[in-house]
């Protein structure tokens, strides 16, 4: 090792003396000069200055190769201290091929002056230390004539695997590859700007770009023992995991200006991702890596050396060695050593290793070369690598406040809180000079969205006026021509929309299928006058479209009485529509006037169907866009005006007709809004009416039966005490106020327990409690009203058309079929046969000059409640509802009408149904055909449903329905014209459709509407799928309508048999009249 040493040693001053002598003949050269005959002067001198240079590098040649071979054959970087005195055993040389580093060469600046053959000749030999290089075989066989074989890594299996990351450096494992966890985190980029700091760890751990991992290679000795290669693989190999502390690495402002800045090495594969980030906060938290797993063995160093409170003993014999030994890269690695020094300065760390030979390498492959674009993140690891103790150094350092506790930590400790509070400060002020910008930007963004709301709302409003003064002219206009209009031809545009509030349309399910339940409209071309464009609310497929085209061609079959009978030509007088802007607004639940009105396309159409011909437009809810639809199609509207609809179409605004038409209603309370009025209210009707045994609560804007709910009187504590006083004073002194108000003072104290604790919504689906019940009842407000005193109640519906011209006409008149809850009506029995027809034709027709004095035009629903009072027995009629609009029964009468051909009189109740054509045409052939024309003219019973709700039928197909509804029997019979017929609703959900049977007596129509509802729900269902449907409560209300019918039945018959018996006892007391002849 001396030998090598000192031929280290005169090669450089061989190459200094060499470059010398260069110089001084370069000097000698000039001063020549040349005779005027042409001899040269002093050309001995360049002889010798030559001849000299040569001897001397021939006598060192042979100590340099012997010095170089020697080097490369015992390999005295990697001799173990204590075998130095260990004889070597001869062997061939063979480089162990993955175990030595892959150090690339690359030209590093080395500090200080030095000569340039000097540098070549370093240079030189780092190559022929490098195996790998591809010019190291070329150099050796060139200078030595030495031939090396081709090296090749070999590939370990099982045993060794590569380290990858970038704070490996030179190390690797050989005995598995590091836990997930140990593989190093990119740091993130910092906001904090620390202007005197040097990076700091919180920089470091605050890159978020993931590393490129390298391989790294483990350097091994082959001719060392066992015990050499498994201290060998247990080398120490680490990664850093840096977090954010608080801590600052690198220099104060307070050093001095000769201080060297550190600088990053050139950029690798390793830290490419995070190069070109600017770390410029002071260090926060270091989390040092979970190195417990690591095995890291005694220093194997062979030239360590300590560097004690960050400054190095140069009189150390440690160092010295150290320094002697790697002579040559000393510029390189002096300045490593001082950036080591100002980083252990900085963070105050009492004791360091460095391990020589890890330095030497980092240095001679630039890796600690700060100059470069791998960012100080690499830099930094690699500084603490090349630590023995990097453990507990790092430890020290992550340590929170240890960077200013070092050199120049007070300056940095006060620079760092200068920065903070002067960022906060002129963030502060930048805010506040910002608040008074963004407050002007809000205020004139308000002004502007404000006045173009307000220009928007006065467009609005101008144009709704508009439509409203063209929907007055055109009603006038229609009233004058009415009666022509009716006897002429006419195209009818039906648009049966629902213009509820919002909130009503957003909770109803399938409110698309819900608007059209009315398809029966179309059966209005059975007037030959009239055609019919019809607006559906839903996409109707082909299988719907050509069943009502099939049943709509009907009339002539049904009018003959053949059901061979050609198809009539009705497919030209009805035409269905659907707005376009469906798809645009398939999840709004917007009323179809709504619809239409934004489906220009649609628009257009009916415009060129109705071109030229009489039209006028039927809607169903009104709401304020059918008035923008009639002024766009320029027709009028059969209706009402949307703010008298929405006036009188409430609860209270029927009670409010029917007040002034004089009709009788129940007892009841309209317009009430808080809990005082509902209270006192109650109080007060429950102390007036004593036989009242249940209330009604209803909401104002509800329809069909959802807004409703009940309490009975007969859980109320005082109540028996209560009928006692009402007995007491009797019915004539009661009405007396005084009375009442003992009692009506306890009533009132029991009446919110009461209501709270036993009230209850009638549609538990809509309002699940009391609670929410009551809420939406005072916000909307509604009304309270008596149930009828008796067990047994029926109710009954009654459509009416208030002309233009002022008349008013009965259109039909049905009892009701209820639901399980028996306030919702699902269906009807037409005609009626509850009230007598001149008392509800007298009350109709009050009820409809009320609302023709009231601006009320077009369709009425009229809801009617009849019971015996019981104080008296006599048959008690009560308006209870008024519903503005075209209604379900409606649509289904029109239906019934075309299926039977007959008339519905409404006067009388009756529906009379002629036969056939061809029967009176065959009966006048014979004597006294007219009189039995007219004597054949038989009754029908109709029983019929809008909204047959079942979920299973989803699952069938109609085409499968039809033919399973034939296999059993359900179908109608045009010839005796009666049967079932179905009204189909949608193509895609296919839940809900209308049922119309038709039967020669009330008897038969319900029976078979029970039967087919039993037969269509066994043959969609199973045992274990059932499905949610309304079938089994229809089917018990018709049970019980027809025990009642049995009933009644029987109780006229058994009053026509005393009848008949008091007869023949009277008659033998009279004088006998003979029956002309």
């Amino acid at each position: 090792m001396a030998d090598v040493l000192k031929n280290k040693d005169e090669v450089g001053h061989i190459l200094v003396k060499v470059q010398d002598d260069l110089r001084q003949l370069k000097k000698n050269l000039v001063r020549l000069t040349v005779q005027q005959d042409g001899e040269v002067l002093d050309i001995q001198a360049l002889d010798t200055a030559i001849s000299r240079t040569e001897n001397g590098i021939r006598r060192h040649a042979d100590d340099y190769l012997k010095t170089i071979n020697n080097q490369v054959l015992t390999l005295p970087c990697i001799e173990e201290p204590e075998k130095k005195n260990a004889p070597a055993k001869p062997v061939k040389w063979q480089p162990p091929y993955e175990t030595i580093p892959n150090a690339r060469p690359q030209r590093s600046h080395i500090s200080g002056p030095s000569p340039g053959e000097k540098h070549k000749s370093a240079f030189i030999t780092r190559l022929l230390n490098n195996p790998f290089h591809p010019k190291n075989k070329e150099l050796m066989q060139q200078n030595y004539g030495i031939q090396f074989p081709h090296l090749h890594k070999r590939n370990e299996v099982g045993t060794q695997r590569v380290v990858t990351g970038p704070a490996l450096g030179n190390f690797a494992t050989t005995h598995g590859a590091l836990p997930k966890q140990l593989h190093p985190k990119s740091p993130p980029e910092c906001e904090h700007t620390n202007a005197v700091l040097q990076p700091s760890a919180a920089d470091l751990s605050s890159v978020q770009t993931p590393p490129q991992p390298k391989a790294v290679h483990v350097l091994q000795r082959e001719d060392s023992g066992q015990s050499k290669m498994d201290e060998s693989e247990k080398a120490c190999k680490w990664e850093m995991d840096v977090c954010t502390d608080g801590m600052a690495l690198g220099r104060s402002s307070t050093e001095s200006p000769t201080s060297r800045t550190m600088r990053t090495p050139p950029p690798s594969a390793a830290s490419a991702s995070s190069d070109n980030r600017v770390l410029t906060r002071g260090l926060a938290r270091l989390t040092p890596l979970n190195l417990q797993s690591i095995p890291v063995p005694a220093a194997v160093s062979k030239y360590p050396f300590t560097i004690v409170e960050g400054q190095i003993d140069p009189d150390a014999p440690d160092y010295c060695r150290f320094k002697k030994q790697y002579c040559l890269c000393w510029g390189a690695i002096v300045e490593a050593l001082d950036q080591l020094q100002r980083m252990l300065l900085d963070f105050a760390v009492p004791l360091a290793r460095v391990c020589g030979e890890r330095l030497a390498a980092c240095v001679q492959s630039s890796e600690l070369d700060c100059r470069g674009s791998r960012g100080w993140c690499a830099h930094v690891e690699k500084l603490l690598s090349v630590l023995e103790n990097r453990d507990e150094v790092w430890d020290l350092m992550c340590q929170p406040g240890q960077r200013y506790k070092g050199n120049g930590g007070h300056q940095a400790a006060a620079v760092c809180i200068q920065t903070c509070w002067r960022r906060y400060s002129a963030r502060t002020a930048y805010l506040l000079q910002l608040r008074p910008k963004w407050a002007a930007q809000i205020i004139a963004m308000s002004l502007l969205k404000r006045a173009k709301l307000g220009h928007l709302k006065k467009s609005l409003q101008a144009s709704r006026l508009r439509q409203l003064e063209n929907y007055r002219i055109r009603a006038e206009s229609l009233a004058a021509k009415w009666k022509h209009i009716t006897s002429a031809k006419r195209t009818i545009i039906h648009v049966p929309s629902l213009g509820y509030s919002q909130h009503q349309r957003l909770s109803l399910r399938g409110f698309d299928v819900l608007q059209n339940t009315q398809m029966g409209r179309l059966c209005e071309i059975r007037d030959e006058n009239i055609e019919v464009i019809y607006v559906s609310p839903v996409c109707l497929g082909e299988d719907v479209l050509q069943y009502y085209t099939h049943l709509l061609g009907l009339q002539t079959a049904i009018e003959l009485g053949d059901a061979s009978a050609p198809e009539s030509n009705c497919a030209k007088r009805f035409t269905i529509l659907m707005p376009e802007a469906m798809e645009y607004f398939s999840t709004r639940n917007m009323c179809l006037s709504s619809l239409l009105k934004y489906s220009p396309r649609t628009l257009k159409r009916i415009k060129n169907l109705i071109q030229g011909k009489q039209a006028y437009m039927v809607g169903g809810v009104i709401h304020i866009d059918d008035l923008a639809v009639a002024d766009e199609l320029e027709v009028p509207l059969l209706g009402t005006e949307p703010a008298v609809a929405q006036l009188y179409g409430t609860k209270s605004g029927g009670r409010r007709i029917f007040t002034g038409a004089g009709v009788d209603m129940p007892p009841g309370k309209e317009d009430t809004y808080t809990l005082e009025q509902l209270y006192e209210g109650l109080a007060q009707l429950m102390t007036e009416h004593m036989e009242v045994q249940r209330w009604l609560f209803k909401i104002d804007s509800e329809v069909g039966g959802r807004g409703t709910a009940y309490c009975d009187v007969c859980y109320l504590k005082c109540h028996p005490w209560a009928q006692q006083e009402f007995s007491r004073h009797g019915p004539e002194q009661w009405r007396a106020s005084l009375p009442q108000e003992p009692v009506m003072t306890k009533f009132l104290e029991e009446v919110p327990h009461l209501l709270a604790s036993y009230a209850q919504p009638a549609n538990t689906s809509c309002y699940s409690t009391w609670t929410c019940f009551l809420e939406h009842f005072l916000r909307e407000g509604g009304v309270i009203e008596a149930f009828p005193p008796s067990d047994s109640v029926t109710c009954l519906t009654v459509d009416l058309l208030v002309e233009p011209g002022g008349d008013v006409h009965m259109l039909t008149c049905g009892d009701q079929l209820h639901g399980p809850s028996g306030l919702e009506v699902v269906g009807c029995t037409v005609p009626q046969s509850s009230i007598c027809p001149d008392v509800l034709y007298s009350v109709c027709n009050r009820i409809g000059q009320a609302c023709q004095q009231r601006s009320i035009m077009g369709h009425l629903s009229l809801d009617l409640v009849t019971f015996l009072d019981p104080s008296n027995l006599e048959q008690q009629v009560w308006a209870i509802d008024l519903d503005l609009g075209y209604s379900n029964q409606l649509a289904m009468t029109q239906m019934m009408l075309m299926m039977t051909r007959g008339t519905l009189d409404c006067r009388t109740s009756k529906l009379e149904v002629s036969p056939p054509v061809r029967d009176v045409k065959s009966s006048k052939r014979h004597v006294g055909a007219k009189t039995k024309a007219q004597t054949s003219v038989t009754s029908r019973f109709a029983v019929m449903c809008t909204r047959l709700l079942h979920t299973n039928l989803s699952l069938v197909y109609y085409s499968t329905f039809f033919l399973m509804c034939k296999a059993q029997g359900i179908g109608y019979d045009v010839k005796a014209r009666q049967g079932t017929v179905f009204a189909l609703h949608d193509s895609r959900d296919r839940r809900s459709l209308g049922m119309l049977t038709i039967s020669e007596n009330l008897q038969g129509a319900l029976l078979t509407f029970a039967r087919n509802l039993s037969v269509i729900h066994q043959e969609i269902s199973a045992p274990n799928m059932q499905g949610t449907n309304n079938f089994k409560g229809l089917i018990k209300d018709i049970e019980e309508v027809l025990g009642m019918t049995i009933q009644n039945q029987t109780t006229s018959q058994e009053e026509k048999e005393i009848s008949a018996v008091r007869n023949e006892q009277i008659s033998p007391h009279k004088p006998h009249r003979p029956t002309p002849k």
